[in-house]
């Protein structure tokens, strides 16, 4: 395996070895506030030059910035970036925590809050109702778009490039219920954009049907899907428009706590 940069051709080790340094020189200005590329290279062991071609990458990513004109380096707004992101997902978690447990006590079931990771939804907080029979945790765990409420429901509002890849490719089948005609679920998916709620009935796993609805931003996108979860034998068909009712309810809440308010 090898990359070329700017004409450098580095080997897998190399490349690396390059990432550890590029992220000890992060670790170096966070700590010091700002510093020349002789002092990084002094503190990295390596060549001023070395350091010179990590801090020209970092500083092309805005991850870095010289403080002045040809000055000493020092952290750049790249970085404020990433970290905006975690933490939009820790408030995200902390906003929504109260509302999915009196979800989970009010129904009794498994209620998840999940969000986009690439094209696959990922579930950051779960809170469990007093019927819940299973006691899997879900929080972490990424899940297919195509196969459960909450991943029906983040691709429904998703950009269109996602929407258009995951229609073009094969859809994995987990279950004798699982759509995988494309048409089918574009189907499914226009209904969801238009009734604000989607579901699943044993689509992902035999015996476990859901429901979810958007939880929107400040600027009105969707950020989240919260959903409720139960056997089928409780969870049924029948009794998703009213239990969709509630969720919809409650995720318009959570999204009037992250500051979108219609």
């Amino acid at each position: 395996m090898s990359n070329s940069t700017d004409g450098v051709t580095e080997s897998a080790p190399a490349l690396v070895q390059s990432v550890d340094r590029a992220l000890s020189i992060l670790e170096i200005l966070a700590r010091r506030g700002d510093a020349g590329v002789t002092d990084i290279g002094k503190e990295l062991g390596v060549h001023k030059s070395t350091a010179f071609r990590l801090l020209a990458v970092l500083e092309n990513r805005g991850f870095v910035e010289q403080a002045e004109e040809r000055g000493a380096y020092r952290l750049g707004f790249g970085i404020v970036r990433l970290a905006g992101a975690i933490t939009a997902q820790l408030d995200l978690t902390r906003q929504s925590r109260p509302a999915c447990e009196r979800l989970a006590g009010e129904l009794g079931e498994t209620v998840n809050v999940a969000i986009l990771d690439g094209d696959r939804a990922v579930n950051v907080t779960q809170a469990l109702g007093a019927a819940s029979v299973a006691s899997q945790n879900w929080v972490g765990k990424q899940t297919p778009v195509h196969a459960t409420s909450s991943g029906k429901v983040l691709l429904a509002y998703a950009p269109s490039s996602l929407y258009r890849a995951v229609l073009a490719d094969p859809l994995e089948r987990f279950t004798d219920a699982t759509i995988t005609d494309a048409t089918v679920l574009k189907a499914e998916l226009d209904r969801i954009a238009e009734a604000g709620w989607g579901c699943t009935a044993e689509e992902y796993e035999v015996g476990l049907n859901a429901v979810a609805a958007p939880v929107r931003g400040p600027d009105g996108s969707v950020i989240a899907a919260l959903s409720v979860s139960g056997p089928a034998y409780r969870l049924t068909p029948e009794s998703f428009p009213g239990v969709a009712a509630r969720v919809v309810a409650v995720a318009e809440e959570v999204s009037a706590r992250m500051g979108y308010f219609g």
